[in-house]
C-alpha cells in the first residue's frame, strides 16, 4: 500500500482516497532577456492556501465560467493554428490562453496586449480586474487595447497525480513579457515575487531557501539550457503537447513521483526529457532516475 505524503511536502497525497476530475487551469511562465541571460518571473504562493501553500510558481489558476464569455470575442487577438496531443492540430481553446493572460493580470501585473502597456497601467488594469471581468473588459475598451493572446506558445501540459486531493489539468505558456511591464505581485495569493535566471533560481532551491512542485522544477531545469527568450520560445514550439500525469509509487522508506517513460509508469513512453520520476527526500522533491534503471 502506498503511503501517504508528509505534512511539508507542498502536496497532499494519498493512493486511497477516492480520484477526483481534473479542473482545467492555465499557468503563463514569464520571461525577459537580463542583463546576465534569460530571466523568469516567479512568485510565492501564500503560504495559507489549501493547494501548494508557500511554494514557488509562475503566475496561473484555473480557468473560470468568465473566460468562456463570448463578450470577451472583441477584445482578443486570436492565437494561431496550434498543435494538439499527438502532434495533430487543434483549434486553440481560447478560454485556455485568456486564463493564463487574466491570471498573470492579477498574480503579476503583466498583461499582453495589442499595444503598449507601462507598468504602472498594468497596476491599474489589475484594480479593474479585482471589481470583475466586466470592469476589466471596459477598461479595455476605454483604452482601445485587445489582449495578445497570440504572444503565448503552448509548451506543455501537466495533470495532477490522482493520488492529490486536488487536480488540475494545467496548460503550460511561454511569453517574452512585453517592454515596460516589471511585474508585481498581488500580496493576496502571491506574497512575494522576483525576476531571476533559472539557474540562480534551482540554485536557491537547492540551498533550501524554496519549495517547488516537480512541473515548476522541471520547466526551471528547462530554461536553465537557454541562452535567451529567443532560445526558449524556440525550444518550446518543439515540444510535446501530450498530458504528463505523475503516478504515485513507494521508493524504499519514502515516495517518488513517476513520469510516463519510467519503469513503474504505466505508460511505456516518455513526453519530458530528463529525469523519469520526483522523490521526496526530506520534503523536497528530488529528480532522480528509476532505481531498476
Amino acid at each position: 500500500m502506498t503511503r501517504p505524503s508528509p505534512p511539508g511536502s507542498l502536496l497532499n497525497l494519498d493512493a486511497n482516497r477516492a480520484v477526483v476530475t481534473p479542473v482545467d487551469a492555465a499557468t503563463l511562465v514569464l520571461l525577459r532577456d537580463g542583463a546576465t541571460g534569460l530571466e523568469v518571473f516567479c512568485v510565492e504562493r501564500n503560504r495559507k492556501s489549501r493547494f501548494m501553500g508557500g511554494a514557488l510558481v509562475f503566475p496561473g489558476g484555473k480557468v473560470d465560467s468568465s473566460d468562456r464569455d463570448p463578450a470577451w470575442n472583441e477584445l482578443l487577438l486570436p492565437p494561431g493554428p496550434q498543435r494538439g496531443a499527438g502532434g495533430r492540430e487543434d483549434r486553440p481553446r481560447h478560454d485556455l490562453f485568456l486564463a493564463a493572460c487574466r491570471e498573470s493580470l492579477e498574480e503579476a501585473a503583466i498583461l499582453p496586449v495589442s499595444g503598449t502597456l507601462t507598468h504602472e497601467e498594468a497596476l491599474l488594469l489589475r484594480q479593474e480586474l479585482a471589481a470583475g471581468v466586466k470592469a476589466l473588459r471596459a477598461a479595455l475598451t476605454a483604452r482601445h487595447l485587445a489582449i495578445d493572446l497570440a504572444s503565448l506558445v503552448p509548451f506543455g501540459r501537466w495533470i495532477t497525480p490522482a493520488a492529490e486531493a486536488r487536480r488540475y489539468d494545467t496548460h503550460f505558456f511561454m511569453m517574452r513579457t512585453p517592454e515596460g511591464q516589471d511585474g508585481a505581485h498581488d500580496e493576496y495569493e502571491t506574497m512575494s515575487s522576483f525576476w531571476a535566471t533559472p539557474r540562480q533560481v534551482l540554485a536557491r532551491w537547492e540551498a533550501r531557501e524554496l519549495q517547488m512542485a516537480p512541473p515548476t522544477h522541471h520547466t526551471l531545469l528547462s530554461l536553465s539550457k537557454c541562452a535567451t527568450v529567443e532560445d526558449a520560445l524556440r525550444d518550446a514550439e518543439g515540444r510535446s503537447l501530450d498530458p504528463v500525469c505523475p503516478v504515485l509509487v513507494d521508493q524504499d522508506d519514502t515516495i517518488a513521483l513517476v513520469l510516463p517513460g519510467d519503469p513503474d509508469h504505466p505508460q511505456a513512453q516518455r513526453i519530458v526529457s530528463g529525469h523519469t520520476r520526483y522523490v521526496l527526500r526530506d520534503e523536497q522533491w528530488r529528480p532522480e532516475d528509476s532505481p531498476a534503471g
